[in-house]
């Protein structure tokens, strides 16, 4: 992929985090600060318990280096930026949502990094083609900074500077998001190809396996630390939904010709789609049949 090409999937990148960041507001970080509890249990789940099992997991079953590493890579990003969307429709709380993926958003500028070099190197499988990968620690960083954070503190001026703006936009960026997004994934199958028909039957096993988990840790982390209802759907949807347009992002600017890598993030990036509209979907379903004493859903009035 040319220089010119790789820029513009880091820009169409950012103007997407850009876009779902309109309708962030400062009161959001505030809250953390008021109720900790949730967002500190999903960093825990997203940062230290996603990558760590996952780890494990590629280790005890012998997964391929480059299947297993574009799960390690997977399992280091943030939350994906439809997380917000996903908990309100599964009537969880949005506000809690919100400030994790913020805050998720912010950590990863260090955490991503760190945590992809440790595990990576952690898997005896994955150690050498990590060190044949060698990605610059820094430039990972700056990537991250660029895609993530910078777009995320000019979305949250502009919102606040241009709210009518926000209210009105904020529905066509996430349609944008979603299309672009697509995007990256026919990109990256197009690239790889020959691999993906290859693996496609395996490749799909393991990343509903690895999506499940992601949601099972998110759910028994919330559970474990007594959260209510509302905060502990959101808590689960934030692990289950990965930022993988971040993975392809990395991979696309740094490593393109990791076909396997590539593929899993690839499919990640549709599939936590479709299992993230079912999990919210049930959440609605069951919440109508059966509704939960003093839960009140979302817990705020935009889907952030």
């Amino acid at each position: 992929m040319s220089p010119a090409a790789l820029l513009a999937l880091n820009a169409i990148l950012a103007f997407m985090m850009f876009g779902v960041s309109l309708g962030l507001r400062s009161a959001d970080f505030r809250r953390v600060l008021r109720r900790p509890v949730a967002p500190i249990t999903g960093l825990i789940a997203q940062f230290l318990l996603l990558p760590a099992m996952t780890c494990a997991a590629t280790w005890a079953l012998d997964i391929s280096p480059g299947l297993a590493l574009g799960m390690i890579l997977v399992s280091c990003c943030p939350g994906g930026t439809f997380s917000n969307v996903m908990t309100w429709i599964g009537r969880a709380n949005v506000a809690t949502s919100v400030s994790m993926t913020a805050i998720s958003s912010l950590a990863a500028v260090v955490m991503t990094p760190f945590n992809f070099a440790l595990y990576g190197s952690l898997n005896p499988n994955t150690r050498d083609l990590l060190q044949a990968i060698a990605l610059p620690a820094e430039s990972m960083v700056l990537i991250v900074v660029m895609v993530l954070a910078v777009p995320m503190v000019l979305g949250m001026l502009a919102g606040a500077r241009f709210p009518h703006f926000a209210q009105r936009s904020e529905r066509y960026f996430r349609t944008a998001s979603l299309l672009v997004f697509l995007l990256f994934v026919v990109i990256s199958f197009s690239k790889h190809w020959q691999t993906a028909i290859q693996i496609a039957g395996s490749v799909l096993v393991l990343v509903v396996a690895h999506n499940a988990l992601a949601f099972l840790i998110g759910d028994l982390s919330s559970r474990a630390a007594r959260l209510p209802v509302g905060d502990r759907r959101a808590v689960t949807m934030e692990v289950g939904i990965q930022n993988s347009g971040l993975a392809l992002a990395i991979l696309f600017t740094f490593y393109p010709q990791a076909g396997e890598m590539l593929v899993i993030a690839g499919f990640w990036g549709v599939w936590h789609l479709v299992s993230g509209l079912c999990v919210a979907g049930y959440w609605n379903y069951s919440n109508n049949r059966c509704p939960t004493p003093g839960f009140n859903g979302a817990g705020s009035d935009s889907v952030g």
